[in-house]
């Protein structure tokens, strides 16, 4: 039987995934997919233990996020499009040097 543990563990092991991809964040689109991944592993953990108590708190909270998410994404990729129009590339070493 699965128990709230396991899907602790699940989440866990998905934030160390999104957390080594926001620590090695080379392309600006790949750290936008890493924060995706760590707000679903917050998700996971807040659905689970909102599950194991049964109070519906956690679950509305996980949607909040999701919603978050959502807006986060659709305005980072619109930004993410004005940039690489502008800069011509989406790698931070390049970006990190910006121009007036």
């Amino acid at each position: 039987m699965i128990g709230l543990n396991h899907y602790l563990i699940v989440a866990g092991l998905l934030f160390a995934i999104g957390l080594i991809g926001v620590i090695r964040r080379r392309n600006l689109l790949m750290l936008f997919f890493a924060t995706e991944i760590m707000l679903n592993a917050a998700n996971v953990a807040f659905a689970a233990t909102s599950h194991y108590y049964n109070d519906l708190s956690g679950q509305m909270f996980a949607f909040f996020i999701i919603a978050i998410a959502a807006s986060e994404v659709a305005i980072g990729l619109g930004l993410l499009i004005l940039l690489y129009k502008k800069q011509g590339t989406l790698d931070l070493d390049d970006l990190a040097t910006m121009k007036g």
